[in-house]
């Protein structure tokens, strides 16, 4: 690959992936992986797995918020119906003026 001049023809004369070659030679040289070009399908597929990992993290979220909420009124619809009930005061106080 150091002698050739054209990588293209080298990866077609050896029936391999031109970034096949390219991955070797970052391995050969100790460099890390990120500095491999990635295929832009696969790069293409990575962020949309991430984004869909982002919105399955932010529905969660949601509907946690959701269900609090559900709950929240639920118990203050059951805690005005059983003061009206009783014939207990209000639970807000009345103001002075």
């Amino acid at each position: 690959m150091k002698a050739c001049d054209n990588i293209r023809a080298l990866a077609r004369e050896l029936e391999i992936q031109q970034k096949l070659l390219y991955v070797w030679k970052y391995e050969l040289e100790g460099k890390p992986k990120a500095a491999v070009e990635i295929d832009p399908e696969v790069r293409k597929q990575q962020k949309l797995k991430e984004e869909v990992s982002r919105l399955k993290q932010a529905l969660a979220d949601k509907t946690l918020e959701a269900d609090f909420f559900r709950s929240a009124l639920q118990r203050l619809k059951e805690r005005r119906q059983g003061n009206a009930a009783s014939g207990a005061p209000a639970s807000t106080n009345r103001s002075g003026k």
